[in-house]
């Protein structure tokens, strides 16, 4: 089946490419704006490293420059048919390239193994892959254009390369910005073991496959074949594809078990604490393809350092557009220029900033910050049916505080902890809800476990105010149909006792950075906000004691 499906993509692409052909067969559409070689890498295993070096246009090749570096298997020269060089050539969107060459520096795009014009076998952040990050960092610093100091950056499967240089430490490695990256791959495809559905927007949980299949999805983009003008060495490494090593992978991805040891191989949060190369990281509460989870574990255990942050309300990008907070590229180009490029720089930026769900953003020096403290609230027994897609009243059950007498803000990753009796195929999920005056309750947080005797259940991280006269609802059900992929036990399970433990702050925040309201927030409004109906909200009200928060 897969080499069938290999079949089918490469038609598809091939018949891409004839339109493209006809379109400017050969012909680069406008200047580039910079010079380009491409390059091949040996790693220690043998496996070939195709690289594209861009340089700035009219900079001579013995001109010494600081260099930044994207990682990627993204950038297969097939893949962007829009772009400057139809002929073939660096595929570059999304990148901010021209940025970094107007500053003076040479950026260099490298496939990793299996991908683009590299050869070898796709592992999906596994030892190969790191050898590759760590091989392409030690390459580029020794070259006779480099100043030897790299900078890695980039985003989703582009920012966990960055991760994977922080993890191999190779020589030459100044700095990495990783933006919405994967911090455990394993997390990134399963919910403590049940699969997450992926969306083709990036606000929307309107999931259109399990995450079972992510593995397969690589491959597919793993063969993407060459550019009719692209070099030899290129179309070669392009086509070589191993069967055996395609099964192995996506055995290995289709795995539940983060208890594996393919898994905790690749589990970065572990590996990089105590790291102390300057990270640029970046995450949004509402990304739900690379989630706000595991990241944080990865950033509260990072060792000293010129460490800075973004956390806020934007799905899968950067903060470069659409955010609401227009000083992002500013900052991005301060932290290279000052930790790559070695220039004397001011840091500019708070170490954290924060895009709050009201808009309104804020500086700290931690996230979550000193003063967010767990507040337990004991939820409702009862009992749900697992019995998923078929709506009913009997999937749920709901706990709701009274109004809040004073503004509270949740600030942190919930976690919760419930006595169960169900079958061990049986799910739970737990979600917290913002409860306006007139009923109206959307979504801040949600997680699910599978049913265990006493399940923990660890809720995704979020920023966001509550303001007096709002409610907190909690919902506890068997599973979010179009978030993650459940077979339903079709089974009762009965909930004996549950508590959810909710950060909030102590102190109330006076927003203090300059930005707006991002496209993210009202397109979470629209999507995720239900109406209860009075009947509900009345006989779910029980009292919760929360904290007397303090002005700052």
């Amino acid at each position: 089946m897969v080499s069938m499906r290999m079949v089918v993509w490469r038609a598809v692409v091939g018949a891409l490419l004839v339109v493209g052909a006809v379109v400017a067969p050969g012909q680069a559409v406008g200047d580039p704006g910079y010079q380009w070689r491409e390059e091949f890498i040996t790693s220690p295993d043998g496996t070939r490293l195709h690289a594209d070096v861009l340089r700035p246009t009219g900079l001579a090749d013995d001109v010494r420059t600081p260099v930044i570096m994207t990682v990627s298997p993204y950038r297969a020269h097939l893949m962007r048919l829009s772009e400057p060089r139809l002929g073939g050539g660096p595929s570059t969107g999304e990148l901010p390239v021209p940025m970094f060459l107007q500053a003076g520096y040479t950026y260099v795009i490298v496939d990793l193994r299996g991908f683009g014009g590299s050869n070898g076998c796709p592992d999906f952040g596994g030892p190969g892959e790191r050898s590759d990050v760590k091989t392409a960092v030690e390459w580029a610093a020794g070259q006779p254009w480099s100043t030897g100091r790299v900078g890695l950056t980039g985003m989703s499967y582009e920012g966990w390369t960055g991760l994977m240089g922080l993890a191999e430490k190779p020589a030459g490695l100044a700095a990495v910005a990783a933006f919405e990256p994967v911090a455990d791959p394993n997390a990134y495809l399963y919910m403590q073991g049940i699969a997450w559905k992926f969306s083709l927007k990036p606000i929307s949980e309107s999931g259109f496959r399990p995450g079972d299949l992510a593995g397969f999805e690589h491959l597919l983009i793993a063969s993407t074949p060459a550019y009719p003008t692209d070099s030899a060495e290129y179309k070669a490494n392009a086509s070589s594809i191993d069967p055996a090593c395609y099964s192995h992978y996506l055995a290995e991805t289709g795995n539940h078990d983060a208890g594996s040891a393919f898994w905790r191989d690749r589990d970065l949060v572990e590996k990089l604490r105590g790291n102390t190369i300057p990270l640029f990281l970046g995450q949004g509460f509402v990304d739900y393809n690379t989630r706000a989870d595991r990241v944080f574990q990865l950033w509260n255990g990072l060792g000293p350092g010129e460490h800075k942050a973004w956390f806020g309300q934007w799905g899968h990008r950067d903060c470069t557009e659409k955010c609401g907070a227009p000083q992002f590229a500013s900052e991005l180009l301060a932290f290279f220029d000052r930790e790559v490029a070695g220039k004397d720089v001011p840091v500019t930026g708070p170490r954290v900033t924060v895009g709050q769900f009201d808009g309104r953003w804020r500086s700290e020096t931690a996230w979550p910050p000193a003063d967010s403290r767990a507040v337990d609230i004991e939820l409702r027994a009862g009992r749900y049916t697992d019995r998923g897609l078929i709506p009913g009243a009997d999937r749920e059950l709901w706990t709701i505080s009274q109004p809040l007498d004073k503004d509270q803000h949740l600030s942190g990753a919930p976690t919760a902890t419930l006595t169960l009796d169900g079958p061990a195929a049986a799910s739970v999920t737990v979600e917290v809800y913002d409860i306006a005056p007139d009923n109206r309750a959307t979504v801040m947080t949600r997680g699910i476990a599978p049913v265990t005797p006493t399940t923990q259940v660890r809720l995704l991280a979020q920023d966001w105010p509550i303001p007096a006269g709002h409610r907190i609802g909690i919902r506890v059900t068997d599973v979010v149909d179009d978030v993650w992929a459940h077979a339903p036990a079709l089974a009762p399970v009965t909930v004996t006792a549950a508590q959810l433990h909710l950060p909030l702050l102590g102190a109330i925040r006076t927003p203090d950075l300059p930005g707006g309201e991002s496209e993210a927030i009202p397109k979470w409004r629209n999507e995720k906000t239900v109406s209860l109906t009075p009947e509900v909200v009345n006989n779910a009200t029980v009292a919760v004691n929360l904290p007397v928060r303090t002005g700052g």
